[in-house]
């Protein structure tokens, strides 16, 4: 008797706990939605010496689920892909793309990432010295000349992947306007030419532009 009771109790008690769960599930998902975004992958930790100079992607397409509430508020700006590469090394390297690894806000989980992985080559660090060449346009007012060009300073040290940096031989300064100009003119102008994969302990330079007027 006792036994039967048990058994057609254990019966209830598996019915309730699977309504329970059915129910759990129910409510958990009411009001949820799915979205997609894509994002840009960061890299954190790139070894000193190294750059990274190739990716085969550079944005990751991420399924974020969240309450439909808290969706709406949901951007590309505040979602983030990180990849460590703090073991990589110089030549070609694959990193797995990881849910557990992308930044999302307070309530929103992460669902989906393509790709998985991504093959990123890394390159040695160097640096040389480039000239800077001032970018001038336009004429001076008519009856006068440019006599001199003259920009500090004359050069700059660029520093970047080895085969970006071996490309650069010149860098130029963005348009200076000497349209109509009658006397000199001194500027402050900011350098050009730069990607990614190239950088500068400046940004600017100045460039003095003489202006004088022609002997009759």
């Amino acid at each position: 008797m006792i036994r039967k009771l048990f058994w057609e109790n254990l019966a209830l008690k598996a019915a309730a706990v699977v309504l329970a769960v059915i129910l759990w599930v129910f409510v958990t998902s009411k009001g949820q939605t799915e979205m997609s975004l894509s994002v840009p992958i960061e890299y954190a930790n790139i070894p000193p010496g190294l750059e990274i100079s190739k990716r085969t992607v550079t944005d990751a397409q991420i399924v974020v689920r969240a309450h439909e509430s808290l969706s709406k508020h949901i951007r590309q700006e505040n979602v983030r892909v990180f990849v460590n590469v703090g073991r990589a090394k110089q030549g070609e390297e694959i990193f797995s793309l990881r849910q557990d690894e992308v930044k999302v806000p307070y309530g929103a989980t992460v669902t989906k990432i393509e790709p998985s992985t991504v093959k990123v080559v890394f390159e040695e660090t160097v640096s040389k010295k480039v000239s800077i060449k001032p970018e001038v346009i336009g004429e001076p007012e008519q009856g006068y000349s440019v006599k001199r060009i003259e920009v500090k300073p004359e050069e700059v040290v660029i520093e970047g992947a080895k085969s970006e940096v071996r490309k650069v031989g010149v860098l130029r300064t963005e348009p200076v306007d000497i349209s109509g100009l009658t006397e000199d003119l001194v500027q402050e102008v900011k350098l050009e030419g730069k990607n990614g994969n190239i950088r500068t302990k400046i940004d600017k330079v100045n460039v003095r532009i003489r202006i004088v007027r022609r002997s009759k």
